[in-house]
C-alpha cells in the first residue's frame, strides 16, 4: 500500500512538473511573439500595393475615356471616308 501511494505523489508531482514546465514554455512564445517586429512592414506592403491598384485602375479610366471620345470617332470616320468612294 505504501508503495502505491508513493506512486501515486510520484504521478502528481510529475504532471504538476510538466503542467508548469508547459505553462513556462507557452508564457516565453507569447512573450517572443509579442516583442517580435518582423512583420511591421506588411501593412506597408498592402498600403502601398492598394494604392498602386487604385492608380492604375484611375490611369485606365481616364484612357479609357480618351480613346472612347477622341481617337474612336476620328478612326471611325476615316475607315467610312477609305471605304465611301465614288469610283
Amino acid at each position: 500500500m505504501a508503495n502505491f501511494i508513493r506512486n501515486t505523489q510520484v504521478k502528481a508531482m510529475t504532471s504538476i512538473w510538466a503542467a508548469k514546465q508547459k505553462a513556462r514554455e507557452l508564457t516565453d512564445r507569447t512573450k517572443e511573439a509579442l516583442v517580435n517586429r518582423e512583420g511591421q512592414g506588411t501593412l506597408d506592403v498592402a498600403i502601398t500595393v492598394l494604392i498602386s491598384i487604385v492608380l492604375g485602375a484611375l490611369i485606365l479610366a481616364g484612357l479609357y475615356l480618351i480613346v472612347d471620345s477622341t481617337v474612336l470617332p476620328t478612326i471611325t470616320q476615316r475607315i467610312k471616308d477609305m471605304f465611301d468612294y465614288a469610283g
